[in-house]
């Protein structure tokens, strides 16, 4: 339910919302938001209201815009680089299954386009989880890890009973199924590089 009267806590006074007390003239809130009814006194947060999102967002209106598509705001450094995902916030962390859009923890969106809380995310990297729990796409630049697992694999030469075998993959970064010779280790798509594939029964539909 929206609020609708507000009682002053210097002289008692009930009254419509508004930021100064209709009685004392006391300020209720620094910071006061007419369309949410929200009031705060730490201002240090940099509070606004967008009205894309419907309510009240920290950090600063000059640093974040609003994506209609995602139906969130983003941080200005994503403005031409992100991948638009539809209602992108408006679910569960796949991690820890809070409600993302309202969090008040930090999120971050992956080169998916897919959103989670930054401290899951970090505690996935920790145990050795690098791609969207989501899609399973690659959550971060992995070309350094694929060039260490390509001299892994290097080094790691396959007995010769196996030096012959062949099996499909899929990618999961481009999407691609290709046929490759297998390892141990890993497989890499031919196309774009990943190691992030998984073996498939079969090559692509026909």
């Amino acid at each position: 339910s929206t609020t609708s009267l507000v009682i002053c806590s210097l002289c008692n006074k009930e009254q419509d919302v508004q930021q100064n007390c209709s009685g004392c003239g006391a300020c209720m809130g620094k910071y006061f938001c007419e369309k949410c009814n929200f009031f705060d006194d730490d201002i240090s947060k940099k509070q606004y209201h967008c009205d894309g999102c419907g309510i009240c967002r920290t950090g600063g209106i000059d640093n974040f815009f609003h994506c209609e598509k995602c139906g969130c705001c983003y941080s200005n450094v994503l403005k031409d680089s992100h991948h638009c995902v539809e209602r992108a916030m408006h679910h569960n962390c796949p991690v820890c299954f809070e409600y993302l859009f309202d969090s008040t923890m930090d999120i971050s969106v992956l080169h998916c386009g897919h959103t989670i809380h930054l401290e899951c995310l970090n505690e996935m990297r920790v145990h050795h989880h690098f791609s969207c729990p989501v899609c399973s796409r690659s959550a971060c630049d992995m070309t350094d890890a694929w060039q260490k697992l390509d001299q892994e694999v290097a080094a790691t030469p396959m007995p010769e009973f196996y030096q012959k075998k062949m099996v499909w993959i899929l990618c999961n970064d481009c999407g691609a199924t290709s046929s490759v010779r297998f390892h141990v280790l890993a497989q890499k798509c031919p196309g774009c590089s990943s190691y992030n594939t998984r073996e498939t029964r079969g090559g692509p539909a026909t």
